[in-house]
């Protein structure tokens, strides 16, 4: 193929001619395991669909069937000792999964014996499941268009080898709606594409080699919160349960084993892309970096280290051997942000890491909260295509389960976003700040810094700690000297809510800006050097501390997954302080202070309304958030993850004193007259931006046309979340079994 197309020698040697690429397969490289990974590279700012997300990984291998090539998924879950008769019956119950599938297309090379596939028959189809993302999302049976898909560029290193698609999606037809409305609304097509019969989507792939030598395992202990890989290890019969759970972990050495500080043989690199605006990338990095403070803690130094990507870079942050940190732009009102990693299923070894940012995080001091105040009669234009991705989370969170890992969804972003709306709200209801001053920039640019940490959080293995808000209390929370030396939590790995102090108080640091003590503990089990004959030893003793106050822990599972509220009170996403409670009562009073404020503020000639609906929007979303803290308390059980040497008892009902006290605070906040008393001449005034409403997208004609805001739609919604909490059988049964506990 030399003779007629141009090659791209590397760890699969490739041939372009035109549209058509050639993957060289050597003897050797036949049923041996590599990498195999998508990243998105083009999207459409809605749906799940947007540029520089990771996607899927596997461990795959190339197996020739005669004349055929197929790309295998391989099932690394389950194991046994090769050459043992479980091994046979390992292999005969879990199956592989062929990925893609391409006609040997050369003869055997006269010298290397390789032989040429060609790649198009692999690449060139809907290997990430776009098809069925987009009828999830959309409804619509958008479906590859082979013909208009194609390579953009292909490259090979000795490491790895890359194809950048463009792929075509497309519907023949838009459906009219029905001329009789579902009583089940249909969520509306895309918005931002010029005719939404056709999209074209960017794939990334990657196909790079597996280390040689599997990374150490290292086994989670369930009172620690790491993301974990599970086996299932047949040969050891003489074990309960043939379960075995790997902690997730970058392969971190020292150079100097001997020494107590220490550079790694390789540290932990993190990209910024060439895109992420010049304003923002201090604070990312500051984020990422955060985390040397706890490597420091274990002997090692510059284990993290942030690089700026410059144009003259010659390699594509979407390759699986360059974490990264990425900015993308939508059209959403909030701020998202994810960081998903890859790892070898083999030993929980990361391999990669790419974490994303939207832009919205630039326009946060300039444009407030997505506008969530509408008629209960006219309906959120967007509730469908809500109901839909809410459907789509549930289905990840189900499918994260059935494959024995917690699911990897994160919202510290949207959590962060609102609280930092809510800040800035009520500092400039106050007149403490100017919303566009350096002061409000700062409070976006110290956010985007703790998203940041959140994030490289997740990438180093790190899972969510909803029980970390509450080891300080409210008070303690006042001195900026205390918190920038200890945080405002236990952990960055919280959803914490900002520290809004009420008026005639101290105020100290309004978001998280350190690592907490869990975070120092979490790195240490995760990474700690430890010689492998006292391991067992060592990980149970960083383990048992779990009862220290300081590492209080509690992830997903405890807080609640899609639709399901946890039972405990004490872990809650986005409270703050030892008393949930009293952090719950202050809310109140500070969404009653903005509401108050807002009813006397003068706008400035030419000023829009919509600053002011806004504005209301942040307050009920606080009072929303103080309801859901308060409810948990009622039939509330606090659960710790202690193993038997704690002391403690695993399952601790809340005292009915304290229920009856959360239930009074709900009461007087939702229920009474003078619960949400508004000035009429303010509520006049709670109209949308006209602009909004003209390019709103929605299929809704009354929620077009008719701006009104309707406050007693805001209420009931508030009351009737607070009695469906309240109300529910789960409830019931734990008000009812408490007493046997």
């Amino acid at each position: 193929p030399e003779a007629f197309a141009k090659a791209f020698p590397g760890f699969f040697t490739l041939y372009q001619k035109d549209d058509k690429v050639w993957i060289e397969i050597k003897p050797e490289q036949l049923d041996k395991p590599f990498f195999y990974q998508i990243n998105s590279t083009q999207g459409i700012g809605e749906g799940f669909l947007y540029p520089n997300w990771m996607l899927r990984g596997h461990m795959v291998e190339f197996k020739r069937r005669n004349n055929n090539v197929q790309l295998i998924a391989k099932n690394e879950r389950y194991k046994a000792n090769a050459g043992t008769p479980i091994a046979h019956a390992v292999k005969a119950s879990f199956t592989e999964s062929i990925l893609g599938s391409a006609t040997v297309a050369s003869l055997p090379h006269p010298e290397r014996k390789s032989f040429l596939i060609e790649a198009n028959g692999i690449f060139l189809t809907d290997l990430p499941g776009t098809s069925t993302t987009l009828e999830a999302v959309f409804r619509m049976p958008y479906a590859l268009d082979a013909r208009n898909t194609g390579f953009v560029s292909v490259r090979s290193t000795d490491d790895m080898t890359a194809f950048n698609v463009s792929t075509h999606f497309a519907v023949p037809k838009i459906s009219p709606p029905p001329l009789t409305p579902s009583p089940v609304p249909t969520p509306p097509p895309p918005s931002t594409l010029p005719d939404n019969r056709s999209m074209v989507l960017g794939y990334y792939y990657t196909l790079s080699k597996l280390p040689e030598k599997p990374m150490p395992i290292r086994y989670a202990d369930s009172r620690v919160g790491h993301f974990v890989t599970q086996h299932w290890d047949f040969a050891e019969d003489i074990s309960s349960f043939p379960r075995k759970y790997v902690v997730n972990r970058w392969r971190l050495e020292k150079k100097d084993p001997s020494a107590a500080m220490s550079e790694p043989v390789k540290p932990i690199t993190y990209w910024l892309g060439k895109e992420v605006p010049t304003q923002y990338r201090k604070a990312l990095a500051e984020g990422v970096t955060m985390w040397n403070l706890a490597f420091e803690k274990i002997g090692f130094k510059n284990a993290v280290v942030v690089k700026q990507m410059g144009e003259d870079d010659g390699f594509d942050p979407n390759d699986t051997l360059h974490a990264s940190v990425r900015w993308y732009t939508d059209t959403s009102d909030g701020a998202l942000a994810i960081g998903p990693s890859r790892i070898d299923p083999r030993s929980g070894e990361i391999l990669d890491a790419d974490i994303s940012f939207s832009d919205g995080w630039a326009r946060l001091t300039r444009r407030r909260a997505a506008e969530q105040l509408t008629s209960v009669a006219q309906g959120n234009h967007h509730e469908a295509q809500k109901d839909y991705l809410s459907q789509l989370k549930t289905r990840m969170i189900e499918a994260s389960l059935a494959k024995g890992e917690l699911p990897g969804l994160c919202e510290h972003e949207s959590h962060a976003m609102e609280e930092a709306t809510f800040t800035l709200d009520l500092l400039a209801a106050r007149g403490d700040i100017e919303p566009n001053s350096p002061e409000a920039e700062k409070i976006v640019l110290d956010t985007l810094r703790d998203v940041a940490a959140h994030e490289v959080g997740h990438t180093l293995g790190l899972t969510h700690n909803f029980r970390a808000s509450t080891i300080y209390t409210l008070e303690q929370l006042e001195d900026s000297n205390f918190t920038a030396k200890n945080g405002l939590a236990g952990s960055v790995m919280e959803y914490n809510a900002n520290n809004i102090s009420p008026e005639g108080r101290k105020q100290g640091e309004y978001v998280q800006s350190t690592l907490g003590p869990y975070d120092y503990w979490a790195i240490e089990y995760a990474y700690k050097p430890i010689d492998a004959a006292k391991e067992k030893e060592e990980l149970l003793k960083i383990a048992s501390r779990s009862k220290e106050p300081l590492l209080a822990f509690a992830n997903d599972l405890d807080a609640g997954l899609g639709n399901v509220e946890g039972m405990d009170p004490q872990v809650t996403r986005r409270d703050l302080g030892s008393d949930p409670l009293a952090f719950a009562e202050r809310r109140m009073l500070l969404s009653r202070e903005l509401i108050d404020r807002l009813q006397e503020r003068t706008l400035k000639p030419g000023e829009q309304f919509d600053n002011l609906r806004r504005n209301f929007i942040s307050a009920n979303a606080q009072i929303a958030l103080a309801t859901t803290v308060a409810t948990k308390y009622v039939g509330g059980v606090v659960h710790y993850r202690d193993h038997a040497d704690s002391g403690r008892a695993a399952l601790n009902p809340v005292p009915a004193t304290t229920q009856r006290k959360a239930l009074k605070l709900v009461t007087d906040g939702l229920f009474r007259a003078e619960s949400f008393k508004l000035k009429p001449e303010f509520v006049a005034r709670l109209v949308p931006d006209q602009f909004d409403r003209w390019f709103s997208n929605s299929p809704n004609l009354a929620a077009i046309v008719n701006p009104d805001a309707s406050i007693s739609g805001a209420v009931l919604a508030l009351q009737r979340g607070a009695l469906d909490h309240l109300m529910s059988d789960a409830v019931a049964a734990r008000v009812l079994d408490a007493p046997s506990k």
